[in-house]
């Protein structure tokens, strides 16, 4: 009998993530994606693409009070489940949060195993009556899936005491991301791409180029409430020629943006309330053959390994030698983008990350759910 795998994921409305669920489905799983018509977050809204969507059933429902990562649901979600009939719900929600309630609930209803993933590398204390609901999930669920090994000691720390395993959400698929054919000569070119908040650093990666001689441009893409403000630092350090700023791209126009790059850096600033809890771009770098530097800020590190450079964060010194060592020494970034390749092919492709958590369904339809 074919495995009947439901999965609830918000994160499923970008393309490039989709085509994990493709090859999810080609290993003999009958499968259904919950997934919003949009996301919002503070870069604005991010509509559905669909640009993966072969052999399995992408359902969109209506979500409620989208962008509140505690307490959005979404509208119909229990008769999506009564008619598909799981084996498995794959709860891709952090176990404080309403939406992973409402799937925890109609599996319960219908005997589906279940598990959650979370990628939260910060132990954190929530007041009722999320604290009850975050205490029921992880004493009822079946199976938790961290992104890194950081969030899976949060969760033991916090008393789930259940089968867990270490698998990233999303790999990166190699026939999209891929270095290019040459590399033509061009101005040294430096990139960061991600959210425009304080907690990325990137003020500290205006600083630290700003100290750097010879030729070289920077190019920023995304969105953020720190646009005008980060714009207004270029030009107080008088590099507003060199650095650009591109908008929003879909993701699945993303892979050729860093083709322009030589140097991706990733420069993110420890809060209380926050840390890297991966660092997807780092990955995606690597795997389109561009060297990468990043803080020592939650995940990045262990991302990274022996394939890149990790600096001091907030370090804008540091970050501008460690820079200017990649650009003035070819050989090492040579070293480094072969490196970062052989990387990404043996950690972070999405068939990597499909076949193990295949192995997981697998494993889950075999034992008894929790009471």
């Amino acid at each position: 009998m074919t495995m009947r795998v439901l999965m609830v994921s918000k994160a499923c409305v970008v393309g490039i993530y989709q085509r994990k669920l493709e090859l999810i489905a080609q290993k003999g799983i009958e499968l259904c994606v919950v997934v919003p018509p949009m996301w919002r977050d503070e870069r604005g809204d991010t509509p559905l693409e669909r640009a993966f969507t072969t052999g399995y059933d992408l359902k969109v429902l209506p979500i409620r009070f989208n962008g509140n990562f505690h307490l959005h649901y979404y509208v119909g979600l229990g008769k999506v489940i009564r008619k598909f009939k799981p084996h498995i719900i794959h709860i891709d929600e952090e176990p404080y949060n309403l939406a992973a309630w409402q799937c925890l609930f109609h599996a319960k209803r219908i005997g589906a195993k279940t598990l959650f993933f979370s990628w939260q590398n910060i132990k954190r204390h929530y007041p009722p009556p999320f604290s009850w609901g975050e205490r029921w999930v992880l004493n009822k669920i079946d199976y938790a899936l961290m992104g890194t090994d950081s969030a899976g000691d949060i969760w033991r720390e916090k008393g789930y005491a259940g089968d867990m395993q270490t698998v990233p959400q999303f790999g990166t698929d190699p026939a999209i991301f891929f270095p290019p054919p040459i590399r033509p000569k061009r101005t040294f070119t430096i990139g960061y791409i991600g959210r425009l908040v304080e907690e990325k650093g990137v003020f500290v990666l205006l600083d630290a180029v700003a100290k750097l001689g010879g030729d070289w441009q920077l190019k920023i893409l995304g969105g953020g409430p720190l646009l005008d403000d980060l714009k207004a630092r270029a030009t107080s350090l008088n590099i507003a020629d060199r650095v650009h700023f591109d908008g929003q791209l879909p993701s699945t126009q993303i892979p050729p943006y860093y083709h322009d790059l030589d140097l991706l850096v990733l420069p993110s600033l420890t809060r209380p309330n926050w840390k890297e809890q991966f660092g997807r771009v780092l990955v995606e770098a690597m795997a389109s053959g561009v060297a990468v530097v990043g803080s020592d800020s939650g995940a990045i590190p262990s991302v990274i390994g022996d394939s890149g450079v990790i600096v001091p964060e907030g370090d804008a010194t540091a970050l501008c030698e460690a820079i200017e060592k990649i650009r003035a020494d070819n050989a090492h970034r040579q070293d480094l983008i072969h490196k970062g390749l052989t990387r990404f092919r043996t950690n972070f492709t999405h068939e990597g990350i499909a076949s193990a958590t295949v192995k997981i369904y697998q494993y889950l339809h075999q034992i008894p759910a929790k009471s």
